[in-house]
């Protein structure tokens, strides 16, 4: 027996499954199958269907909570979910599941301790021993306690009862108390309902006002989007803060011409379009950072998006939490947030130090590269990075340079921000609590040779063909459309190539003011506005188009299993120097070789 801290209360049973390696719902998992989809996961193959699925933590996306609504609603969910670490993202797709749909599965977080010795009761990881005759234990869920037995004839008949009952921690003014009895609206107080509950699993004592929102959920994971959206809109949903829209699931001007079937391209479409009523702007954009209404050094704001969260929380010195689809809409209608994580001056304070060792002549792929690698060894730390201005590199990180870092963070790793030493505008105060507190002397320090296995690992292509090549992920910046303009200009593309840019179109109104569009469209670069990589599958990407290539290490990671082909990764001069060639020759770069 295995006693528990209750996220999501209630009762299960199932065959254990574990990873000691957090897991992406989005892009990581197929809503329509539970089968996990992502390739470079220990559990690639296996179902996690009707599971107690023990993962560390959920990682990557923010968009895993709408994921996992739409899992449950589609009864391919797990039985239960079991966490070592803080976890939202998924606890917050199976609270808007019971509260809306009347649907729950119970969560527990266990003690570091307790979570490794789940390893030997877990179920073999492959799809292939997965349904041979070797069985896990099982564990049967009551509340906070866990019993493990090796069948269910073990589990007792009667169990006592757990207590559901909820002791609320967070302090309320006067306006939330508003909220919550209604006064503001049936929408904005089932918002504070359950905003309550997430504030009171990460223990905050109260709410803060923010002042802009940018919303994850307008991404179409399935029916649940729509419903669950269409019920607030229902229900008189109003946003009370400025709030922008994130990269919807469709071009939403252009789908039709693009052949995508009405199944998706209308519902994805009207989903853009409720929350559009509901208050919000028509941004349609993954990169809020690049819109006039980026928020300033120390703003309190409430982003989803995972690069978008990384960058603001970083680069940018403004406040926000990692916050899950959905969340991001009920704290828009509220405009409060609870008084945690990386609002606060205490939970932005490095926990980890990571030294880059001097690496001399890098290329833009040391950005991607790097963030990719320390978000997989940082997890849920907050690292301070070390070793990166100066001489060390060939020159200092651009503001797209860091966009790549960031979005390759978000993509492996748990946390909200990172430090950067001589480059992040906090670096000063994170070091000096660094050595304050001896976090310098111990550590990770990231080689060449770990560079070099991230390289590989992002490059899944098993052919030197390119067939189209993907930019776009998070969406270009007016400097980007510059650079490419630039690098094609003069140049022909192969004609059986086809080179696609994602970017807002708010940045493609103003690269089309600068000159770059019109240079591009002459290559043969066609642009996708609203949408991004992530959402984009056939017939947008050719059905004989079997390799791609990108610069985006967030892109190279996901793409395999969302669309099921090979990609290369490399430059940006590497895409375009494959678009004329149709061809990609994998040689690890020049300042990675020994």
């Amino acid at each position: 027996m295995i006693e528990g801290s209750v996220f999501v209360n209630g009762s299960a049973t199932g065959p254990i499954l574990m990873s000691t390696t957090g897991l992406s719902f989005w892009g990581g998992v197929d809503p329509a199958t539970g089968v996990v989809i992502d390739q470079h996961h220990p559990l690639y193959g296996a179902n996690i269907s009707g599971c107690v699925l023990a993962i560390p933590n959920g990682r990557g996306s923010c968009s895993g909570s709408g994921a996992l609504l739409e899992l449950i609603l589609n009864d391919c969910a797990p039985a239960a979910l079991i966490f070592s670490e803080a976890e939202d993202i998924l606890t917050l797709g199976v609270l808007v599941a019971e509260a809306m749909f009347n649907r729950s599965l119970p969560i527990l977080r266990l003690s570091r301790s307790d979570f490794a010795d789940l390893s030997q009761h877990s179920s073999p990881r492959s799809a292939e021993t997965q349904s041979a005759a070797t069985k896990s234990s099982i564990a049967s869920i009551n509340g906070s306690q866990m019993l493990i037995v090796n069948s269910v004839d073990e589990i007792p008949t009667e169990q006592p009862s757990y207590d559901s009952s909820v002791e609320r921690v967070v302090a309320l003014n006067n306006l939330d108390k508003d909220i919550l009895a209604g006064k503001h609206g049936i929408a904005a107080g089932m918002a504070m309902e359950i905003l309550l509950k997430i504030a009171d699993i990460q223990g905050a004592e109260s709410l803060i006002d923010v002042t802009q929102a940018h919303i994850d959920a307008c991404i179409y994971h399935g029916p649940s989007s729509l419903r669950f959206a269409a019920e607030l809109q229902e229900h008189g949903a109003k946003f009370k803060i400025p709030t922008t829209l994130n990269a919807i699931s469709v071009d939403q001007r252009n789908w039709r011409h693009q052949g995508i079937d009405n199944a998706v391209g209308q519902p994805a479409s009207d989903l853009g379009d409720i929350y559009m009523q509901m208050g919000a702007d028509l941004s349609y954009t993954c990169a809020p950072y690049l819109l006039e209404t980026a928020p300033s050094f120390g703003e309190q704001i409430v982003w989803a998006e995972s690069n978008a969260v990384m960058f603001a929380n970083s680069v940018i010195g403004a406040r926000t939490q990692k916050y899950p689809d959905f969340l991001d809409v009920f704290i828009a209608l509220t405009g409060r947030a609870p008084a945690s994580g990386s609002h606060l001056d205490s939970g932005r304070k490095p926990t980890v130090c990571i030294h880059v060792e001097a690496l001399k002549n890098t290329d833009e792929t040391l950005w991607p590269l790097l963030g990719y690698y320390i978000g997989l060894y940082a997890g849920n730390d907050i690292p301070m990075i070390t070793g990166l201005s100066g001489s060390t590199v060939s020159n200092n990180p651009s503001a797209d340079d860091l966009k790549a870092f960031s979005a390759a963070y978000a993509t492996t790793g748990s946390s909200s921000m990172f430090h950067m030493d001589g480059i992040t505008p906090e670096a000063n105060d994170a070091m000096h609590y660094c050595r304050q507190n001896g976090l310098l002397e111990n550590g990770l320090t990231v080689t060449r040779e770990n560079l070099v296995a991230s390289y590989s690992e992002l490059n899944s292509a098993e052919h030197s063909t390119v067939d189209a090549v993907c930019l776009g992920n998070p969406h270009f910046s007016e400097a980007e459309c510059a650079r490419l303009a630039t690098l094609c200009d003069g140049r022909h593309k192969h004609p059986d190539v086809k080179f696609m840019v994602t970017l807002g179109r708010a940045i493609y109104d103003k690269a089309k003011a600068q000159g770059s569009i019109n240079t591009l469209e002459n290559f043969g670069v066609q642009f996708i506005t609203d949408t991004c990589w992530c959402m984009i599958t056939d017939p947008v990407i050719p059905p004989n188009a079997n390799t791609l290539m990108t610069n985006s290490g967030k892109y190279a990671h996901y793409g395999p299993a969302l669309v099921k082909r090979g990609i290369h990764f490399g430059t940006l001069a590497n895409c375009v120097d494959a678009a004329c060639s149709g061809k990609h020759e994998v040689s690890v770069p020049l300042w990675l070789r020994s």
